[in-house]
């Protein structure tokens, strides 16, 4: 289970990289951008709208790992310093070496943990990654 600065070490440490499922590059200033739920299936964003709009510190990601399942991308036309263009992860999860990973780059404002949809979201991921039903 990764949440934001996850992204942003080990890494010299091939086999984190490829169980978190890509690296923080860079991110611009704190901004509202929308966000795009391609999979409501899961019970990390099943709760969640599928155009989603909220403030946050938005990373941009490196070495994006293929066999990720997306959730949620960013839409980079909502706001401004995206680099990753028109595939945008902001959050996704996969089977990895015998387990299960999860990872969402929300996360970065003290505000998140007070934002109900937020919160749900997590709660997903972690439930997703242990693995519960």
């Amino acid at each position: 289970m990764g949440v934001h600065a996850a992204a942003d070490c080990e890494y010299a440490w091939p086999w984190y990289g490829q169980l978190l499922g890509a690296y923080f590059k860079s991110h611009p200033k704190q901004q509202n951008a929308k966000l795009n739920v391609i999979d409501r299936t899961n019970i990390a964003t099943k709760q969640i709208p599928v155009l989603w709009e909220r403030y946050d510190e938005w990373y941009n990601y490196k070495n994006i790992e293929p066999d990720i399942h997306v959730l949620v991308k960013l839409d980079e036309k909502s706001y401004n310093g995206g680099e990753n263009g028109d595939n945008h992860p902001i959050a996704w999860y996969q089977d990895f070496d015998g387990g299960r990973a999860f990872y969402t780059g929300l996360g970065h404002t003290k505000e998140s943990y007070k934002e109900q949809l937020f919160l749900q979201h997590l709660l997903g991921g972690i439930i997703y990654a242990i693995g519960k039903k």
